[in-house]
Formats: structure tokens, C-alpha cells, sequence
């Protein structure tokens, strides 16, 4: 007599995960921790049942690539992002790297490796894959749009904070991990402390992933077995608002992730620099007029000397070539009167432009970020510092030159 093999155990037994049916699909939600080795097995074995119809993951396009390739950086063209103003952008997901190497470094797990396990598990398999989640940058973009400009300093200096830092990432930190979302637990201090913040972090992407899941059922293929079935695997903080949505929402989903990309434009009137124009004008025309030249001259060259001293001297000490130095000196002074240009903008395009970077920065460039010495070492690194530290200086210069020339004014 010959004992039968025992059926495979269900790969979902023990992990978090929802079933949500609707308009003739079956969702699977299964529920991840992005630094769990099981979670990876979990995925594997889901995908390699048979039992789903296509597979849906909590990455956008640009992730995905970042993940399964990892020369992505070395094809950047640095110059292209200052020019365009995405410098921000990028400085955002070097530090969304850095924070996921010293994961992955002492964990044994890279983050994330569940979601790419369940792409390319399922495209070896012939499945569809859905990349349901929100493009970083736009994610990104909004949350600074929710925030005041205190806010977004404040975000702004952990994003730098994060990039230089080493130490191990907390215990308390990774159990967020294991409940939660990357984004979430990256930028989990500002979220906790501004609702806006977590409403564009997380709130807004159940929403807008719940949508691109029920477009799946508009693209089912004729003739497939109802109901069609879709394993989504997305982290497991998301379950909660993907089942209220998934079972709740109603219109057009298409419609509904459009609403959620939308970045609102810069206003038309940029009234900080009209403020600023205004008072510089009036204060220097105010000197010609009261003081003669020797006044007016003397508010022009403490405006230029306050501005562009400071500009240049956060260039110099992020180790900009010369004529990037000169490029700050020039430009700070000028650049707080105009709406789209950042002094920084002009010195980091300069230095980008006369030390290019090589194959082996960009290779080095994750390694680099981790210590003091490499942000100056690493030409790419270099670059952020000359962006931030011109921008930093020349942002100093415009309040000590404006207090210096107000207390000409009412002196």
C-alpha cells in the first residue's frame, strides 16, 4: 500500500492577508514585512500555487528598476535632473537607498525583496504584473505640498540627516517595518507629527492602489474563469485602507488615481520674491534718494557682499571647483528675486558640469554616502553638498542682508 503525499501546506497560513470580491475579481491581499525572510518564502510559494490569475505589487516602475537593476544610478544624467529642479527628488531617494542598505546590511534581507520576488516570480510564470503603487516623486511632491515651509525644512534636514547617518536602524523602527510601509517608516517621524503628512504617505496610496486593483477588472481577458484571481502583495500597514476602499469606492478608478497625481502648479505670483523685490528695491531707491550715491551704494554692497559671501562660502565648503565658487557669489545675490532659480541650482549645474561624474562614482555612491569623508570624496555626493550648502548660505545671506539693510532704513 502506498501512503499518498500530503497536500501542500497553504502558503497564506500564519501571514496577515484579506479576500476582497468585486465586479467579477477575487483579491488576495497578502499582507508583507519588507525585512522578513518570511515574507519572501510566503510570496514564492503563493505565486508558485497556481492558484492566481495575475499578480499585483506595491511598487511603481521606477522602484521595480531600482531593485532589479542595480547600475540604475550609473545611467543618471546629473546635469539633466538640477536643470529640470529635481534635485530635491534625487537627494530623496538616495536617502530612501541609504536607509535601505543599512537594513539590508544588518538584517541579511533587503528591503523590498518580497515585492520583487512577486514580479519576478510571476513574469517567469507568464502571469500580468501590476505595478499598482504610486510613483515616489509625485508621492513626494504632494507631501511638500501639504506642509508648511517650516515643515518642509524640517524634512528637508532629516532627509540630509538620514543620508549621512550609519548607525543601526532601532528596534522599534524595524517592527514598524514589519507592520508597515518603506515610505512610512523612512520618513515615520515627520508622519507621526503631521497628519498631512501621513494623509499623502500612506492614507492617499491605499486609495489610489485600491483604484489601479479595480482596473485590473477592466483589462480581464475574455473567456477567463470567474471570478478572475489576483494576488496583490503589497506591505502589511496597507491592508486595513486597501479592504475599506477596495470594498467602498465607487466611480471611476481611472479617474481617481489621476485626481491622486495631480502636483499642483507654483503659484503665478511668486509673492515671497515680490516681497523681497519690492523691499530691495525700495530700500536701495530709498537710499539713493535720502543718502545719495554713498548711501545707496553702500545698502547694494552689503546686500551683494551679505549674499554672495555666504552663497559662495557654503559652495567652498562642499568642496566646489573655483569657478563654482564663483558661479554661488555671483548668482546669490540675484537668484532670491527670481521664482524657478536656486543659487544652489546654478552652482551645482557649474560643478556638475566641470567634474563630471564617472562610472565609479555613481558605482561607489551608496557606500560613499555612509561616512563624512565620502560625501566630499564622491563627485555625485559632492554635487548634493554644493546644492544644499549654496542654497543653505545664501539663504542666511538674505536674512542678515535684509535685517542689515532694515536697520539702515528705521536707523
Amino acid at each position: 500500500m502506498t501512503e499518498s503525499n500530503p497536500l501542500p501546506a497553504d502558503p497564506l497560513h500564519g501571514q496577515p492577508h484579506e479576500i476582497v470580491e468585486r465586479d467579477g475579481v477575487r483579491y488576495t491581499l497578502l499582507g508583507t514585512a519588507h525585512v522578513s525572510r518570511a515574507s519572501v518564502d510566503a510570496v514564492r510559494a503563493a505565486v508558485a500555487s497556481g492558484d492566481y490569475d495575475s499578480v499585483a505589487v506595491e511598487l511603481d516602475p521606477g522602484r521595480l528598476q531600482s531593485l532589479t537593476d542595480p547600475d540604475t544610478l550609473t545611467r543618471l544624467d546629473l546635469v539633466k535632473v538640477i536643470r529640470e529642479g529635481k534635485t530635491h527628488l534625487f537627494a530623496a531617494n538616495l536617502a530612501l537607498a541609504a536607509y535601505q542598505r543599512r537594513l539590508a546590511e544588518q538584517l541579511g534581507v533587503e528591503p523590498g525583496e518580497e515585492l520583487k520576488a512577486g514580479a519576478l516570480d510571476a513574469q517567469a510564470r507568464g502571469l500580468p504584473v501590476h505595478l499598482i503603487d504610486r510613483e515616489v516623486g509625485l508621492t513626494f511632491k504632494r507631501a511638500l505640498q501639504s506642509l508648511g515651509w517650516w515643515q518642509r525644512t524640517k524634512v528637508g534636514a532629516g532627509i540630509l540627516a538620514s543620508m549621512f547617518g550609519d548607525e543601526e536602524v532601532g528596534d522599534d523602527e524595524i517592527e514598524k517595518l514589519k507592520q508597515g510601509d518603506m515610505l512610512e517608516s523612512s520618513f515615520g517621524e515627520f508622519a507621526a507629527e503631521s497628519p498631512q503628512l501621513y494623509q499623502t504617505i500612506i492614507a492617499e496610496r491605499d486609495q489610489y492602489m485600491a483604484s489601479a486593483l479595480r482596473q485590473v477588472a477592466a483589462g480581464v481577458p475574455a473567456g477567463a474563469a470567474s471570478p478572475y484571481r489576483v494576488l496583490a502583495v503589497v506591505g502589511a500597514g496597507h491592508l486595513p485602507g486597501l479592504v475599506r476602499h477596495l470594498r467602498d469606492d465607487a466611480g471611476d478608478p481611472a479617474e481617481l488615481r489621476r485626481s491622486l497625481e495631480i502636483v499642483k502648479p507654483k503659484s503665478r505670483v511668486p509673492w515671497m520674491e515680490l516681497v523681497i523685490g519690492v523691499f530691495l528695491v525700495g530700500g536701495f531707491a530709498w537710499g539713493f534718494w535720502q543718502g545719495g550715491v554713498d548711501v545707496g551704494s553702500d545698502l547694494l554692497i552689503q546686500w551683494v557682499l551679505a549674499t554672495g559671501v555666504l552663497g559662495a562660502i557654503g559652495c567652498a565648503i562642499a568642496g566646489g571647483h573655483p569657478l563654482s565658487v564663483l558661479a554661488a557669489f555671483i548668482s546669490s545675490p540675484l537668484t532670491p528675486l527670481h521664482p524657478a532659480l536656486a543659487s544652489g541650482t546654478v552652482s551645482a549645474f557649474v560643478e556638475a558640469t566641470l567634474r563630471k561624474p564617472t562610472y565609479a562614482d555613481f558605482m561607489a555612491l551608496r557606500d560613499d554616502v555612509q561616512t563624512v569623508k565620502g560625501w566630499w570624496k564622491n563627485r555625485v555626493a559632492r554635487i548634493l553638498l554644493n546644492f544644499f550648502l549654496t542654497s543653505l548660505g545664501t539663504a542666511i545671506g538674505v536674512w542678515t542682508g535684509g535685517l542689515r539693510m532694515l536697520g539702515k532704513l528705521v536707523g
